[in-house]
């Protein structure tokens, strides 16, 4: 058995070899060939195969050294299938002696494998992205040494490195050109809206161009200059961090322990001593980590991938000098791709967005919010898309069928437009009707509002001919800052909302956090359901300064002038009752003070749970409005988790049994002449906003760009038609009315 100085020199020259045999002309299907050869001759084994992934779910043989030359492009198996397949699948090695007897072994006559008794293999991958798998085997039943299979393994990681350079493609190998052909992303819809664009990466990408190192000595030199420039930087951000809350230190205090992990810097050093550059090192340390911790059913490690992701491409940012400050100038018409983002940070981007995606995120994210707010088009849940993504890449965002097109076909793209002109064309047309009113065929007037949160908002209320805003999300103000806005700040923000509206109505609601919507700054609750946890009127009751404070500006901001406050999340009359009492409260104090006070005050509750429809009648007469908080109300009615993909789109909103239930709050509302609107995602769709009206509610509050369309429809409409087709459907046992609906609009 040789010593490690004389392995680590072989594998050095193995992979130089590589790197020799990867520069020269040739096509990606005869670089393979020679590959396989090379590595075959290298390690004394009678065979060395490669297997890249056809398609998700289907590996493909496309080049051997020893097997069956036919059986190339030929052979195939699913992934888990065999124990190719199974290294596939784990992202772990098979070292076995005699793999007929290992569990999950496949046979395939077709490549003349049965006289080989030992097999290696490995997984070809890169930072998460499983490519495919490498395999060596020989005639001899033996195991293979692990100095054999960690060079495999670094081998391995510069297979893949080529692959992201473009090294394999080919016409008929499972590697086509990264980065060149067109991609589509089936996500969800966090945003409604279409846009074409080009890519701009919030984090981009750092790309290895020299994964093989000549001289291990100053390739370890470089690491170890990086390494201490990363503890520096980690080492400030402690020092910053004074401010911070006990949990946030802990956060940073284990961040800075991985940094400064002796184990985390050994591994490495001996990657490079095996041959890699110090990016590459870096790199192979990412992969086998993510593989290992991916692997760990304890959720707390599993957590730490982010922690693993952020400091390599930190490290890989400080080695190569790529990174944000790359000099890159935003793109025209830039659409943001990211993993995650936090409002703060899109706010920075602004308006000049023509879209967003995201790989993570949510329906109720800040992203999400902050897209509605800026009216960008939004989609999430886009797997995979910051790694093939690259600056500049034209793109499509269809934010209404959640789907994304990276390089697109001229073809797709065409069509896309085409559907952009449309929609624009639609707005222009609802664009002569932002005078009107939304009065039906019957004479019945229904009040369009705007929702808002952001100052950015208040042009639309003009534009859009919204009538006032139904709802002004108060917190995103405290979701953008790294601490609590102090009092005159948030005086100062809901003055300018008020000037804006210019003597418009708008409703203020109260703090909403919890479940979705964390703060920076406050300790994560780690709850098992927080939808359903400590949120929105329970953390204003349960921490009564901010409730005081938040109540004092919008007062303050009011400056005699009429106010509409409506508290979140109330579930029992006694959380209203509270909360009025302390708005009442602030207001007696303030004009003890000798401040003026609102000429009317209007004190109304969110409607989001369904124990509230049925309260007592005092307290819909101590309310002077409900707003009906539909996308929380319907995910209770239906125990449904509206972020749940699997069962948020389960449930239709014109279900029958649902209608009935707001058609009981209707009633209630109207026994104590309570004013009622309905607020949420559905209000902004026009078959729904349209069944509303027709069920009695006259205000409908939704993002600006919906006014047009639903104002639209209600102008074409008899609502008191509609409501005798809904009628007429319930009664003969419908578990929808749409059906019925889509029936009654089609005669229009």
């Amino acid at each position: 058995m040789p010593d490690r100085s004389e392995s680590d020199s072989r594998s050095r020259s193995l992979l130089r070899r590589l790197r020799d045999t990867l520069a020269t002309p040739g096509g990606g299907q005869d670089r393979l060939d020679r590959i396989t050869s090379l590595i075959a001759d290298s390690m004394g084994t009678h065979v060395c195969s490669i297997y890249l992934f056809r398609d998700p779910e289907t590996l493909e043989l496309c080049a051997t050294e020893g097997l069956n030359p036919d059986s190339v492009h030929h052979t195939r198996m699913r992934l888990g299938e065999g124990l190719v397949g199974r290294v596939a699948r784990t992202g772990v090695p098979v070292n076995t002696g005699d793999a007929p007897s290992e569990p999950g072994f496949r046979y395939m006559p077709e490549t003349g494998e049965e006289i080989y008794s030992s097999f290696l293999g490995v997984p070809i991958q890169r930072v998460g992205e499983r490519l495919g798998v490498l395999v060596v085997q020989s005639r001899e039943a033996r195991e293979f040494s692990e100095d054999e299979l960690y060079g495999l393994e670094v081998v391995a990681m510069v297979l893949a490195e080529m692959t992201e350079l473009g090294a394999f493609t080919g016409e008929h190998n499972g590697i086509g050109a990264t980065h060149r052909f067109p991609v589509m992303f089936r996500g969800t819809t966090g945003q409604e809206g279409a846009a074409e664009g080009r890519v701009w990466l919030h984090e981009p990408r750092v790309v290895v161009t020299n994964p093989v190192g000549d001289d291990p000595e100053a390739e370890q030199h470089r690491l170890e200059e990086a390494v201490i420039s990363l503890q520096a930087q980690i080492d400030e951000m402690l020092t910053a961090s004074v401010a911070m809350d006990k949990d946030q230190r802990q956060v940073l205090e284990a961040y800075k322990m991985l940094a400064h992990s002796r184990g985390w810097v050994r591994r490495m050093g001996e990657d490079i001593a095996l041959g890699l550059s110090a990016e590459a090192a870096v790199e192979k340390e990412q992969s086998s980590a993510r593989a290992r911790l991916e692997q760990s059913p304890d959720p707390y490690l599993r957590e730490r991938l982010h922690d693993l992701d952020d400091l390599s491409n930190r490290l890989l940012r400080l080695l190569t000098g790529q990174g944000r400050d790359t000099g890159a100038e935003l793109p025209e018409n830039p659409v943001l791709i990211a993993r995650n983002i936090g409002p703060a940070e899109l706010l920075d981007y602004g308006r000049q967005l023509k879209g967003v995606v995201l790989e993570e995120g949510s329906v109720g994210s800040h992203a999400a919010i902050v897209a509605r707010a800026l009216a960008i088009p939004l989609v999430i849940h886009a797997k995979r898309i910051t790694t093939e993504a690259l600056n500049g890449d034209p793109i499509l965002v269809d934010g209404d069928q959640g789907i994304v097109h990276l390089r697109p076909e001229e073809t797709v793209a065409v069509a896309f437009r085409d559907k952009i002109a449309m929609a624009a064309e639609a707005q222009k047309r609802y664009a002569d009707l932002r005078d009107l009113p939304a009065t039906d065929l019957s004479g019945k007037t229904v009040a369009l509002m705007m929702n808002a949160g952001l100052m950015a908002d208040l042009p639309s209320l003009m534009n859009s001919g919204a009538d006032g805003v139904g709802l002004f999300r108060t917190e995103l103000q405290f979701l953008i800052r790294s601490r609590v806005p102090r009092r005159g700040e948030l005086a100062a923000l809901y003055k300018r909302v008020m000037d804006a509206a210019d003597g418009k109505h708008v409703q203020f609601r109260t703090l909403d956090i919890g479940s979705d919507k964390v703060l920076p700054y406050m300790k994560p609750q780690d709850e098992p359901n927080p939808a359903m946890g400590w949120r929105a009127i329970r953390v204003g009751l349960d921490k009564p300064g901010v409730l005081r404070m938040q109540l004092q500006a919008l007062l303050r901001a009011a400056e005699g002038r009429p106010l509409s406050v409506m508290f979140p999340f109330i579930a029992t009359p006694d959380e209203f009752h509270e909360a009025k009492a302390a708005l009442l409260h602030e207001r007696d104090r303030e004009a003890a003070r000798g401040r003026p006070v609102p000429a009317v005050l209007k004190i109304g509750a969110m409607l989001e749970t369904p124990s509230l429809a049925f309260a007592p009648d005092s307290f819909f007469e101590a309310c002077d409005f409900i707003s009906i908080g539909g996308n929380d109300l319907k995910q209770f009615f239906f125990a449904a988790d509206r972020e749940n993909e699997r069962v948020r789109r389960r449930y239709d909103t014109l279900d029958s049994a649902f209608l009935t239930f707001i058609e009981r709050i209707i009633a209630r509302c109207d026994v104590s002449h309570t004013a009622l609107s309905f607020c949420g995602e559905d209000a902004g769709r026009p078959v729904e906003a349209l069944t509303f009206a027709a069920l009695g509610i006259r205000t409908l509050s939704m993002r600006p760009a919906s006014i047009g369309p639903v104002k639209h429809l209600i102008r074409r409409a008899d609502l008191d038609a509609l409501r005798r087709v809904i009628l007429e459907a319930r009664k003969a046992g419908a578990q929808s009315v749409r059906p019925a609906v889509m029936a009654y609009l089609a005669t229009l």
